[in-house]
């Protein structure tokens, strides 16, 4: 974190630089070609003088300019700084926004990096409403979740996050493993262990994991300095001794290098060069060793020249906390504004398309000490957004570890113990409990109901049967008062308290949908909004098993269009198409089905099956009205309007899934791609079938024409 020294000393001396600059104008002041500027300073310190900084805030946008175009940095930063203070004062945070950022930049170009405390400003303010679903499209999961180059690190998911644990002080647990279940519902990962450089491998703690069917994170810290490590016996002993653990191991070697409180800090050349060696030593003794590079959060930008090089690292990690107060001090900074979400963004912008990220240590304080404050709504805000928003918002963070301490009397004075806050465990274990927080350590893992998070709006806006909606809401109100949620105008859900988020069946949200959020402050102040198109599509279930297709289900005229030749083919039916026609058959056993683009009927054995509404074709797929599609080779049919789920158990097929009714189906939510339905080649005997079936059925329909047109003439009435 930025301490209060360094808060102080970049204020100070961006003061005593305005100080110089302001001297500097003075004294040139008698040119003419200073005076337009130096006239603009004083009309803008008049103003503030007279207590109207309104009427200085076009003069300083002025000065901001002007010092911009002439490249004069630490001018244009100084007047960007006045200017956000102001828009911050006066709650116009956009513009706040704005001028923060823009006085980080100008700092930097400056050379200084006396912006960090503006940006951080920035981002406490900066209002925050996205909102994310849940999907079974496991190729779109595995994308976002994939590095550029696609392969996967050692031991790393294909999406999904790993769930960890530093145990050994929480009083419940200390480090028997195999208590995870019990205590907070579920299995972990892997668990956190401390050990120095020069003491025995952690073999124990190995070996409570194993029992417990988990993996070891190990902070291996070279106490002594990085001289310490050298290749010798004690390091191809220690490395012989992970890999006869049996288990994976992450090793989180010399951590937080990038802070001046640990020895292994100031050299980033040597801390390299060891940290090479650490690697080589494990990858020749002890394959199960995934290498973790693992900075503190802070600084954020002295960390890059301490990286390895992708060919060492295996996994980049960080250490992060979050705390109502700096240092836990309220004589330090407020740090209530700042979630844990930002801080990770640089860290991931810099590492993730390269390698997967790891939260190597984290936790939320529910109380402070110093001050002797109760902290539960904070923790209960903040605990959210790390397990539930972080895991979306950024796809390649795979693996977060909880370091479960109550640190009454030293360091930080904060209590970060679940176990001490009821609310605080039972939010956890709320979280953690879904499959999407997986508990062993394997290459590839995945969620075991193949569902994950895309962004809506950018990651797509439909889905299929049922999704939850998570959205990550900040405000500068910090605490939230009430989440409004609804769908074409119609409220359907509000919520008061974490963990935000609320299940949509599709039957709520026809095509053409839009959702709505509108958040409001604890004082019932509407603070942010948001409207995004939302759609369902229609699921096909077959047989008890969800389908998938390129081309997914419409809805027409009221009715629900199916793919004709995927669904066929599904059940054991064969499918050819003349082109000439514009006609698909389905064969199976006794039974021939054929039906044209365009009409009404349908042919089945050579007898008329009248149509909801014609078959059609689109993007180059026949398809047709789903109960005929089902019913076409004895095929039961069932719709459940919920879910917008077309159920079919085929004739001889397994047993569907239960079902609700035989209504109209009509309505529509997705697939993606499996069956191809384009259509083939027409055979000889397939185009002398349907050439029949086309004359009786034009026969057919010059008959019903006749005895309208005689029933007409005589005055008779169908």
């Amino acid at each position: 974190m930025i301490t209060r020294f360094h808060r102080f000393a970049a204020r100070g001396l961006k003061a005593l630089t305005a100080a110089a600059v302001a001297a500097g104008l003075w004294l040139g002041a008698g040119t003419a070609q200073a005076d337009p500027i130096w006239d603009r300073w004083q009309a803008a310190d008049a103003a503030v003088q007279r207590g109207n900084p309104a009427e200085a805030v076009p003069h300083w946008e002025f000065l901001v300019e002007h010092y911009a175009s002439i490249e004069d940095w630490q001018s244009a930063a100084l007047f960007c700084g006045k200017l956000d203070e102001y828009f911050d004062s006066v709650r116009d945070y956009g513009q706040a926004v704005h001028y923060y950022e823009l006085e980080d930049k100008y700092w930097r170009l400056f050379g200084k990096d006396w912006g960090a405390v503006d940006l951080q400003r920035a981002e406490q303010i900066r209002t925050v409403l996205d909102v994310y679903m849940t999907t079974a499209d496991e190729e779109a999961l595995k994308r976002q979740g994939a590095p550029a180059d696609g392969k996967l690190a050692k031991f790393e998911p294909e999406y999904g996050m790993y769930i960890g644990m530093y145990s050994e002080q929480d009083p419940q647990m200390q480090n028997h493993f195999t208590k995870s279940e019990s205590i907070y519902g579920k299995k972990h990962a892997l668990y956190l262990a401390y050990s120095q450089v020069g003491k025995p491998f952690p073999a124990q703690y190995a070996a409570r994991a194993k029992e417990a069917g988990a993996a070891l994170q190990i902070a291996w810290e070279p106490s002594a300095g990085l001289d310490s490590v050298q290749d010798n016996d004690y390091l191809r002993q220690w490395a012989k001794a992970a890999k006869a653990s049996g288990i994976p191991i992450f090793l989180r070697y010399a951590s937080e290098m990038n802070g001046d409180w640990v020895v292994w800090h100031g050299d980033p050349q040597k801390y390299i060069e060891k940290f090479r060696l650490v690697h080589d030593v494990m990858a020749a003794e002890a394959p199960n060793v995934a290498m973790v590079w693992s900075p503190g959060d802070v600084p954020a930008y002295s960390m890059d020249v301490y990286y390895p090089g992708d060919d060492y690292v295996d996994w980049v990690g960080v250490s992060m906390y979050t705390e109502p107060y700096e240092n836990g001090d309220p004589q330090q900074a407020n740090m209530q504004a700042t979630s844990p979400i930002e801080r990770l963004d640089y860290l991931y912008k810099t590492y993730s398309d390269r390698k997967p990220l790891m939260i190597s240590e984290t936790a939320v304080s529910h109380y402070a000490y110093i001050p002797g404050e109760s902290f539960t709504d904070y923790g209960l805000l903040n605990l959210h957004r790390l397990y539930e928003i972080m895991p979306l918002k950024y796809p390649r963070l795979k693996s977060i570890t909880y370091f479960n301490v109550d640190l009454k009397d030293r360091e930080s004075r904060n209590n970060y113990l679940l176990g001490a806050n009821e609310a605080m465990k039972q939010l956890y274990s709320k979280m953690i409990s879904a499959p999407f927080y997986l508990t062993k350590v394997e290459q590839g893992a995945k969620p075991a109901d193949g569902v994950g998070h895309v962004q809506l709006g950018t990651g797509g806006n439909t889905f299929q049967g049922k999704t939850r909606i998570t959205p990550w809401v900040k405000i500068p109100d910090i605490y939230i008062g009430r989440i409004d949620y609804a769908v074409n105008g119609q409220q359907i859900a509000s919520q008061t308290e974490p963990p935000f988020g609320i299940d949509i069946n599709a039957g709520q949200v026809p095509e053409g949908s839009r959702l709505e959020l509108t958040v409001y402050n604890r004082s019932g102040e509407k603070a942010a909004s948001k409207s995004l198109p939302f759609s369902s599509q229609v699921s096909v279930m077959l047989n008890g098993k969800l389908q998938s297709y390129e081309r997914p289900p419409v809805v027409r005229d009221g009715s629900t269009l199916t793919p004709l030749r995927a669904i066929f083919e599904a059940m054991g039916a064969s499918v050819t198409w003349d082109a000439a026609t514009q006609t698909a058959t389905g064969r199976k056993g006794e039974t021939t089905v054929s039906i044209k683009i365009g009409d009404r009927q349908a042919i089945r054995n050579g007898q008329p099956v009248e149509l909801e509404v014609p078959a059609q074709l689109i993007d180059g797929f026949t398809m047709a009205p789903a109960r005929f599609v089902g019913e076409a080779f004895g095929g039961a049919v069932q719709w459940d309007g919920t879910t917008r789920t077309v159920t079919i158990q085929s004739s001889g097929g397994k047993a569907a899934a239960t079902s609700s009714g035989s209504a109209p189906i009509s309505s529509a939510a997705p697939p993606s791609a499996s069956h191809h339905d384009k259509q083939p080649d027409s055979s000889e005997s397939g185009w002398l079938v349907q050439a029949a079936a086309g004359l009786l059925r034009h026969i057919h329909e010059w008959l019903q024409a006749a005895v309208a047109y005689i029933m007409n003439f005589f005055g008779f009435t169908l």
